[in-house]
């Protein structure tokens, strides 16, 4: 058996953290088994499908490197095959035409409800043979079984046991002909010969009216994986107060598409106690029985380890200061006129969680700051220190060989000459040369920064603890 599995998102929004993890669980599913990965794209909702949700489901599932080996499939291209299973369903006496108005639905459901049964259809036009009532556009219903069981092994929640009794005649087509999501992921499913279905668990109760429909269809079912759902950290429903965000966010705000891969693996899956994992590791590693029955909680923090991890890793620096690059000229900063972006990257890779932080940190080699962090100016531009930061501006202007090394060697010389701890000198330095009091150490600051914006901003430092002094005065 070829193993197919396939990731079917409705395009009525952006493609989210529980829908990527379903995509993911797929795809590995299918590469770990040589298989092939169907994408399929359910935009029945016409009212609220859109292309731009279609396009931004590509481009999310194209940035987490989740390619597909069929499709994509449109269900709004395929009517005309619904429509000739609903006409076999019908001859075969699997459907029939229901004439039922909203108000005789209405008034079944409160006599059940009533009468302490669950509320459902209770299949008056199942056998009907009359005539059909006047003016009323009918739709298509399955007739279900009314006796024995539907039984499925599901490969998180195990033995699934429903009696069809519970179960009431779906609708196929409505009175407009058009087909309900029930049926549609019936008639894909089986011509797309798809052999594992991996979806959240809010699908579950739709299994057992898939499964009647694809018997009397004449096939046999895929196997079902239920995914529990994503929960907060208040354990609620994961929603956009907790980050639920569109995958194209994270990529936004600087997230690695390996980090936020690693991260959706192991929501809910685990293999030991690694929480680290290449794509390749994914892969071999991965198994649907080593998914967890509870609901995982979202981590925020979590993710963003992660994130610093693969920064830290990433074999390419090239990639991260193409990267870095891209974001720095959409920020309207010119980043020839300033140190290799690869030296600033090597810099910065350990010390920042996001490709976001590192683009706000590496501006200061690339531009001077526009204003002084008012806290750290006050704490550490203070009169004191006006002469150490003044001999350490002179002699860093006639400095030769400009290297880190000797621009530390300085730095720790003016310390000594002033009998300053190093950290009394430095962190003053860094608030003149980048504006506030976070950065490298002062040896790879200024000298990636350049001797002349690194003059200037010492310059306005020194302006600035002059101006301070005549105002206290």
């Amino acid at each position: 058996m070829i193993v197919k599995t396939r990731f079917a998102p409705s395009p009525t929004g952006y493609l989210h953290l529980g829908g990527a993890r379903t995509a993911l669980f797929s795809w590995l599913l299918a590469r770990q088994n040589g298989g092939k990965f169907v994408l399929r794209i359910e935009d029945t909702d016409r009212d609220r499908s859109t292309r731009e949700s279609v396009d931004t489901i590509f481009q999310a599932m194209e940035w987490l490197g989740l390619d597909w080996d069929e499709g994509p499939f449109y269900q709004t291209r395929r009517m005309e095959r619904y429509r000739e299973v609903i006409r076999q369903l019908l001859d075969e006496g699997h459907a029939y035409y229901c004439y039922c108005s909203r108000k005789e639905l209405d008034h079944m459901r409160e006599a059940a409800m009533a009468a302490g049964d669950k509320p459902k259809y209770n299949g008056k036009y199942r056998e009907f043979a009359g005539e059909p009532p006047a003016g009323i556009e009918p739709v298509v219903r399955f007739k279900n079984p009314l006796q024995g069981i539907t039984v499925f092994e599901d490969q998180v929640k195990g033995h699934v046991t429903v009696n069809n009794s519970e179960l009431d005649d779906l609708i196929i087509a409505r009175s407009d002909g058009t087909p309900t999501y029930n049926f549609t992921v019936v008639v894909d499913d089986l011509d797309m010969d798809i052999t594992h279905v991996v979806r959240g668990d809010d699908h579950i109760n739709n299994t057992p009216r898939q499964i009647n429909i694809l018997q009397a269809l004449g096939s046999s079912p895929p196997i079902y994986c239920h995914v529990p759902m994503i929960l907060g950290d208040d354990g609620r429903r994961l929603s956009k107060r907790h980050g639920a965000v569109s995958v194209m966010r994270y990529a936004d705000d600087g997230y690695l598409p390996e980090a936020l891969l690693n991260y959706l693996v192991r929501l809910g899956w685990s293999y030991g106690d690694q929480e680290v994992f290449s794509r390749q590791d994914m892969i071999e590693k991965f198994s649907l029985s080593a998914i967890n029955k509870a609901a995982s909680v979202f981590n925020a923090d979590k993710l963003l380890w992660l994130n610093r991890h693969y920064m830290k890793q990433a074999a390419s620096t090239i990639n991260l200061a193409e990267q870095i690059g891209r974001r720095l000229t959409l920020g309207g900063i010119a980043v020839d006129q300033g140190p290799d972006l690869v030296d600033v990257v090597e810099v910065l890779r350990g010390r920042t969680q996001t490709l976001a932080e590192m683009t706000d940190r590496a501006r200061m080699f690339y531009a001077d700051y526009d204003a002084f962090d008012e806290k750290a100016a006050d704490k550490n531009l203070r009169p004191a220190i006006a002469r150490p930061m003044q001999v350490f501006r002179d002699r860093l202007e006639v400095l030769e060989g400009w290297q880190i090394s000797s621009i530390h060697a300085l730095a720790e010389s003016i310390a000594e000459q002033f009998e300053l701890k190093i950290g009394k000198i430095g962190q003053p330095i860094r608030v003149a040369v980048t504006g506030g009091n976070v950065s490298p150490s002062i040896g790879e600051t200024i000298y990636l920064m350049g001797k002349q914006r690194a003059l200037r901003g010492l310059n306005r430092a020194l302006k600035y603890i002059e101006e301070k002094a005549m105002k206290s005065s």
